[in-house]
C-alpha cells in the first residue's frame, strides 16, 4: 500500500521494520537485506534520522554475526548522523552498542 501511494519515506521505514523482525528471529542475512533496502530509500529521500537508524540496525546485524569491525564501522557512521540531527536518545543507544562491541572484543 505504501508503494502504491508513493510514500518513499514510509517505504524505507517499513523495510527497516521488517528487517527488525528478521533480526529478532535470528535470520541475519534476511534482516541485512531489508535494512540495506531501507537505507537506500531513506538516503534517497534525505531522511537523515532514518539513515542513522538504518546504519545502527545494520551494525546490530554485524554485531550478532560476530563481525565486530564491520559493526563498528556502521555504528560510527550512525553516531555521526544522530549527533548531526541532535538525536540524544539515538546517540545513547549507539554508544551503548559500541560499548557492547568493545566488551565482546575483550
Amino acid at each position: 500500500m505504501i508503494r502504491e501511494v508513493g510514500d518513499r519515506a514510509g517505504e524505507g521505514r517499513t523495510l527497516n521494520n521488517i528487517g527488525q523482525v528478521y533480526n529478532h528471529l535470528g535470520q541475519y542475512p534476511k534482516a541485512l537485506e531489508f535494512f540495506q533496502q531501507g537505507l537506500a530509500i531513506v538516503r534517497e529521500v534525505g531522511d537523515r534520522a532514518g539513515e542513522g537508524a538504518s546504519l545502527n540496525n545494520i551494525g546490530l546485524v554485524y554485531n550478532s554475526l560476530g563481525q565486530y569491525p564491520k559493526a563498528l564501522e556502521f555504528y560510527q557512521q550512525a553516531l555521526a548522523i544522530v549527533r548531526e540531527v541532535g538525536d540524544k536518545a539515538g546517540e545513547g543507544r549507539i554508544l551503548n552498542n559500541i560499548g557492547l562491541v568493545y566488551n565482546s572484543l575483550g
